[in-house]
């Protein structure tokens, strides 16, 4: 299975890794990496997140906690595809 990144969730992984090396620098490159191999991780076992409802129907989005992060992504047959990616305090409309 392919791994994608919608420009958004790039877009997210900079700004959370930017925010956070604000306050500290060190763990802003370790936190970044930490994401992005547990993202890859999804590939493996796409259905570990649990089901959005509000998700347009015939597809399948979900999303996956790790730590103090959520990541959005869509299951596909031969792709997944993160659309974002958000600190859990941070307000997020339905379609996000």
């Amino acid at each position: 299975m392919r791994l994608l990144y919608s420009t958004a969730a790039v877009a997210d992984l900079t700004r959370l890794r930017a925010f956070i090396a604000e306050h500290d620098p060190a763990a802003a490159g370790r936190i970044a990496s930490e994401l992005v191999s547990r993202i890859d991780g999804l590939c493996a076992f796409p259905a570990m997140g649990h089901g959005v409802p509000e998700a347009p129907e015939g597809e399948v989005v979900r999303d996956f906690a790790f730590g103090r992060y959520v990541v959005r992504y869509s299951v596909h047959d031969e792709a997944l595809v993160v659309l974002r990616i958000w600190h859990h305090r941070e307000e997020r409309a339905p379609q996000d």
